[in-house]
């Protein structure tokens, strides 16, 4: 049953595909090939008036196919450095807006996650929701203590759906990989597994809570950026209830523009939380697209962000935070040869990769950009052309980076939206400088020495005994050293003796079967097997005197 549901729904893929002219693509594939005819029989092509790009024809069709292609499309649209540009700034104008399901079924899941029901758990509940997306839809409440909230609740068989389209995704990934070679070095199969990764951890809304309390303790009391506070009593997998908030959505300028906001210190402010959440907390709100960030509408000369949506997050460690900013320090300073020992020095390219190639490559394409007044060039942009360059001297995906890249786009972007002169290269040289500078030298030394001090008070009562434990075992380490070096020397010397006297007892055997077997061949013939074992018996005599004395 599961196999021809499948084959209904690749059917249907295709069918949304050849409607919207992408069939010549499909019949690209050597599996397809026989089938190419096909594309003059089909009569969309006979009848269209509009020819649309490829990336505007994947745009639809996956909008046609459902939100969770629409998701896919979204995480496309975050790799440029594997798909043209072209298509890539289509697919990011992709909506993950979709009708709210039922507000019966919405409340038979709170009732069901607390046992009680929606007006029972809380002391108002909207049954119309305020946002609907593909995973899950948002209601408006008060808690009975009085605070305003809303709930979030995931959309029912959301599981069911999501393993349903990620195994037509596999299968179509795994076609693309075997039949069409065009594709193959853009690893679909590593694609779409991220992706699963990724939309799987959205699932679980106790997750998001958890992104959410995190990132709100690292932003506690800042200026720059407020977090909703997360309700862990009413929390659950499929349901979260969080601190309502009011702001003016980041997008709307006009309303920004009414409140007085200060717009360019706004966009300034973005790319400074930006830097700080990389850097500062290896932490990062990997979705920073325009829906899910707000402006608080208190101190419009001294603008507060507020973030929602808390089901993407990304972290960096503490080896790649310290690669990437020395990355980019080097980039602002134009020494190409650092960040190609970087790149090769993090294992983000094989270790054989020769630096001179692959600082030339990125000369060749990075010297033009700086040509260009800074406030002109997309700080973005230099990292994607920084990642396809490496791509060419196999960097392997990095899930990290990504995430990284995304959330660097869409944050440049929405500061120029907001400001179009924002510079960013100005605004982060400083920070990354500072954030370096703290990392080495002697400030950093006492930083880290501070940081440790409660593990060293800890430890230092034992101190004494670890140390005796430790001189203890290498003392007794040194005297089992000894004892082998010893005794191997011993053996050694016995072994240089024993083939000395092997060799003596030999030399005089052999002497006196020479003289024997002389003597014999002058004057007594008759006597030389005598002779023989004597000289043997002599040797053996000296050779067994020789080892007993050793």
């Amino acid at each position: 049953m599961k196999s021809i549901k499948k084959l209904i729904r690749l059917i249907h893929i295709n069918y949304i595909l050849a409607k919207n002219g992408l069939d010549n693509v499909v019949v690209s594939l050597r599996l397809f090939a026989p089938l190419r005819f096909m594309v003059y029989l089909n009569p969309w092509n006979w009848f269209r008036k509009e020819h649309l790009t490829h990336g505007e024809a994947l745009r639809i069709s996956l909008e046609a196919l459902g939100p969770i292609f629409i998701k896919f499309g979204q995480a496309l649209s975050t790799r440029p450095d594997i798909l043209p540009i072209d298509i890539a700034i289509e697919l990011s104008k992709l909506q993950d807006k979709v009708p709210p399901f039922p507000s019966e079924k919405a409340m038979a899941i709170i009732e069901k996650a607390y046992g009680l029901s929606p007006y029972e758990v809380f002391a108002e509940f909207d049954p119309i929701p305020l946002a609907s997306a593909s995973m899950a839809q948002v209601h408006a409440a008060k808690l009975k203590t009085g605070e305003e909230v809303i709930v979030k609740v995931l959309r029912p068989n959301m599981r069911r759906v999501i393993e349903n389209d990620l195994s037509i995704m596999h299968t179509i990934a795994k076609w693309a990989d075997r039949y069409w070679p065009e594709i193959r070095r853009l690893k679909p199969k590593e694609i779409v597994a991220e992706f699963e990764h990724t939309l799987l951890d959205e699932l679980d809304l106790q997750r998001e809570a958890a992104n959410a309390a995190q990132l709100r303790r690292n932003f506690d009391r800042s200026p720059i950026l407020y977090i909703p506070e997360v309700y862990w009593d009413y929390s659950r997998s499929n349901v979260m209830v969080l601190e309502r908030i009011h702001g003016i959505p980041v997008s709307d300028i006009s309303s920004l523009q009414a409140h007085s906001i200060d717009i360019k210190k706004l966009a300034e402010r973005g790319v400074e939380i930006f830097f700080t959440q990389v850097f500062r907390d290896c932490f990062f709100h990997a979705d920073m697209h325009p829906g899910n960030i707000f402006v608080s509408y208190n101190n419009p000369q001294d603008p507060q962000y507020i973030c929602i949506d808390f089901g993407i997050m990304g972290t960096l460690n503490d080896n790649d935070k310290r690669y990437l900013a020395e990355n980019l320090l080097a980039f602002f300073n134009r020494d190409y040869r650092r960040v190609a020992q970087l790149h090769v020095e993090s294992g983000w390219v094989a270790r054989d990769t020769r630096v001179d190639e692959f600082e030339s490559a990125i000369r060749t394409v990075c010297e033009p950009i700086f040509e260009r007044p800074l406030k002109d060039i997309s700080f973005a942009q230099v990292v994607l052309r920084l990642f396809q360059v490496a791509r060419r001297f196999h960097m392997e995906v990095q899930p990290q980076l990504v995430l990284l890249q995304k959330t660097l786009l869409a944050i440049e972007g929405l500061g120029r939206q907001l400001y179009p002169e924002l510079d960013l290269w100005t605004t982060a040289k400083p920070f990354l400088e500072k954030w370096v500078k703290e990392q080495i030298g002697p400030k950093a030394f006492f930083t880290q020495l501070k940081q440790n001090l409660p593990f060293f008070a800890e430890q230092l009562p034992n101190m004494p005994k670890l140390v005796f434990d430790f001189l203890e075992l290498k003392r007794e380490e040194l005297i089992t050293d000894k004892k082998v070096l010893s005794h191997t020397k011993r053996e050694e010397e016995k072994a240089a003796l024993h083939w000395k006297s092997i060799a003596t007892g030999a030399s005089i055997s052999f002497l006196l079967m020479g003289l024997l077997d002389y003597w014999n061949l002058i004057a007594q013939r008759q006597l030389a097997p005598l002779a023989f074992i004597g000289a043997a018996i002599t040797g053996l005599f000296v050779l067994l005197n020789r080892s007993m004395r050793n």
